[in-house]
Formats: C-alpha cells, structure tokens, sequence
C-alpha cells in the first residue's frame, strides 16, 4: 500500500487530503513544518509527498530538492496562481500541482494517477512508447530522454519543431509511456478545422444551438476524458478560443456551445507548433498566458537536417514498409543512399517518407535516382544538381511577387500536392488556398492530397 506525506501548514488542507487519499488506497502522514517533515521521513520514507509551497519554517520546493527521496513523487499545493511558481513546481520534477482551495474532480484524479503510478512501479517499460520513433542520432536519444522523464506527470507539453518533423508521433509517445496509455488519444489540427466550427469540435454543443445542430454533439474534450488531446498548430486557433482554452486548463471545466452547464474533464493536453512561439505571442497570434500555460514542458524537436546518420535508417524503415506493404524486395543503391545523406531535407521526415515512396514506384529493383525529368525537378535524388529545385530573383523585386514565385515554384515541387506544399512553407493549407486563388492558380491541375 502506498504511503503519502502531506506538508502543509494549514491542518483543514491536510484533513481533507488525508480522507481522499485513503479512500484511495494510501496511507498517511502529515506535517504542519519542514521540521515536522523530516522527522516523518524518517519515520516512513512516502512513495508520495503533497508539499505546500511556502511553509511557515522554509520553502516546499527547496525542501523537496534536498530530500533527493528514491522513487518518491510529489504534487506541489500553492494559494498563489502565479504562472511561474507553476512553471517551476513541474519542472523541478513534480508531477503536478494543487491550487488551494483545492478541487475535489482534480485531486481525486491525480491521486488515481499516483496510485496507477505506484502499482506499475518506477521500472516499468516505456520502450513501446517510441516503436514509432525510428533514429538513434544524439537528438533523437536526448528527445526520448526528455519524453520518458516528463510522461508520467501531468504537466501540459508544448513541442517546438519545423513542419514535418514527427510532433504527432513525439506528442503519442508521450501519452503511450503515460498512466493514460489505455485512454483515448486524440490529435485535432487546429490549422484544419473551420473557425466557425472549431469550438463545437473542441467542447461539443447542443441540439438546436446553431443552424444544423440538429442533435447533440460531443466534442473533443469530451471524447478524450482520461487520455491526452494533442493541438496541432494551436498559434492558428482563434484568440477567442485560447481564452476558452485557457480556462479549460485552469479549471478542468468546460461547457457546451449552447448550455451553460459545466463539464469536468480529465484530459491532458499536449499542443504543437512549427512557428517560433515567442514570435507568435510578440504577433499577438498566440496569447501570452496561454503561451506559459502550453511551455510548461517545452520540447524541441530537431530537424532531419541535424540527426545525423538517421536519414540512411529511416529512409530504409520507410523502404522496408512498402516492400512489406507491395510483397516485393527493392533495394536503394550506394549513390541515391549518398545523395539523400548530402540533402538538407526542408520538409524533413515527411518529404523523406514522400521521396522514397515515389522512388519506389519509379523504381523497377533499385531505387538509383535514374528517374525522369520531371521528377528530378521535383524532390527525387539527381546527381550532383541535388533534389530541390531553385529560383532565382533579383534584387529589388517586389516581396508580394517573390512569395508568389516561391509559393507556385514550391507548389511544383511538390507534384501539386497543396497539404506537403504548405508544410513545407511553414504556412496553413488555408493561407495557401488564399495566395493561390489572389493568383488566379486556385482551380489549377493539381492534387489536393
């Protein structure tokens, strides 16, 4: 049975903690002080410690920090709602924290994690987590390192990367080493969605609550209770909905388009951007305190570019794929292995998987780099002119002309294939759609997917 330490001065706070935690399954110690702390320490050593962060005797987190207890995890309680104290109760290790007065939906949830936590036990394999992650350059190593320390707390992840570079994958592998591995995973790209109807995917709405809500919807908050939501691109969610977002956040709690009802949930969000986003927040296209409420745990994705000796092993693990996929047994040669490691890779991992599925195709036995014009023009291995192609402009040329030139000569590259063309541009599909119909290119001849 698990043993839990609560530190707090105020003797209601710890009552209250005591009687849910045993209801749990926990037994339980309390202190009023530090000084009162180390001596139940030394008593029973906690599996986990609830810490108020200002005590009457010294500081929680300065006291945790040099405890150093084995295996223990503490939740950090706070009065204050300063973003920073958060920021820095989750990032010294805590799993999550409490604002007083305490919640009962929240506290009781996060002692059902610790529970789960305690019966898995502080070696359990996480290595399934990242069957999706192929790569073992340093970058990669250092990335599961980050991912594997911070899925079992609740803290919210923002992960930080160029288009194409695996954040959904990095965001599922963060949910599958999780307690909430058996719960819903549920990606929503926020750049994909309508604005006019994201806030009914993300909370739901009601029967009758706008024209063609011709029954009740249950949305994404509801859909995922007790697993993890990933926001992609959240800097192209509306302002408005970054407020609603960040109360959700705040409070666990939610309503419904057309009720004032209040839903609890119990969802962990894990967001993504391939935008800087400081940037986005000096823009005013991200909200500031969203921003910090988002960064708790920031992770950088690195860029193909920079994961050296991974482009050779994920280009085979994409081969390897569709020979399974297509029964047949297709091979790259030493010189199309060479160009792909020489390449820069702007679109990174996806523009690979899409290179080496057209090489296949192309391909009879060996994926050589012998293809046709077009494809060399294109994003296929070609020699020593390389797999991208350039455009030249001179100097003084208006800016709304070199982004048309760039948009149209990259849409090209990409065989028309609008989605990988706006990846590759760091834009959303929708800005693209809108540059080319200013260019009269809308209804031209390519591919939507």
């Amino acid at each position: 049975m698990p043993h839990l330490l609560i530190v707090d001065d105020e003797p209601d706070i710890r009552e209250l903690i005591r009687d849910i935690a045993q209801q749990h399954g926990f037994t339980v110690s309390q202190a009023g002080n530090i000084k009162e702390a180390r001596i139940q320490i030394q008593r029973q050593q906690p599996n986990v410690v609830f810490m108020d962060m200002q005590l009457p005797d010294g500081n929680g987190i300065e006291l945790w920090e040099k405890l150093a207890i084995p295996d223990a995890r503490v939740v950090f309680i706070t009065g204050y709602s300063s973003v920073d104290s958060v920021i820095q109760a989750l990032r010294c290790g805590a799993v999550d924290y409490l604002r007083k007065p305490l919640r009962l939906q929240r506290l009781k949830a996060i002692l059902s994690e610790l529970k789960l936590l305690y019966a898995q036990g502080p070696d359990r394999d996480t290595s399934h987590a990242f069957a999706r992650m192929v790569g073992q350059s340093e970058p990669m190593l250092q990335l599961r390192r980050h991912i594997e320390r911070v899925a079992p707390t609740r803290a919210t992840v923002l992960l930080i990367g160029e288009s194409g570079t695996g954040k959904e994958l990095a965001a599922e592998a963060v949910h599958l080493a999780s307690v909430r591995h058996k719960k819903p995973f549920m990606p929503v790209n926020c750049g994909a969605i309508s604005p006019n109807l994201i806030e009914s995917e993300l909370f739901g709405h009601e029967k009758g609550s706008f024209t063609g809500a011709d029954r009740q919807h249950k949305g994404f908050f509801e859909r995922a209770h007790g697993g993890t939501l990933f926001l992609d691109e959240i800097t192209e969610m509306p302002m408005e909905l970054q407020v609603r977002l960040l109360r959700v956040l705040e409070t666990g709690t939610f309503m419904r388009v057309g009720t004032r009802e209040e839903l609890v949930t119990d969802v962990r969000i894990i967001a993504a951007t391939n935008r800087n986003p400081e940037e986005a927040v000096a823009k005013g296209i991200l909200r500031e305190d969203l921003y910090h409420r988002l960064s708790v745990f920031p992770l950088q994705l690195p860029p193909l570019r920079e994961r050296h000796g991974d482009i050779s092993l994920l280009a085979h693990h994409f081969l390897d794929q569709f020979n399974a996929e297509h029964e047949t047994s297709k091979k790259f040669s030493p010189a199309a292995l060479k160009a792909m490691e020489a390449y820069r890779w702007p679109g990174n991992i996806r523009e690979l998987r899409n290179f080496v599925y057209r090489s296949f195709i192309l391909a009879d036995d060996v994926l050589d780099g012998e293809f046709s014009p077009p494809e060399r023009e294109g994003a296929a291995v070609g020699g020593s002119a390389g797999l991208a192609t350039e455009i030249s402009l001179p100097v003084g040329v208006p800016l709304a002309d070199a982004n048309k030139q760039l948009i149209l000569a990259t849409l090209k590259q990409c065989g028309g294939v609008k989605k990988t063309a706006a990846e590759m541009l760091g834009i959303s599909l929708k800005t693209l759609y809108n540059r080319l119909e200013e260019y009269g290119a809308a209804d031209d001849d390519t591919h939507e997917h």
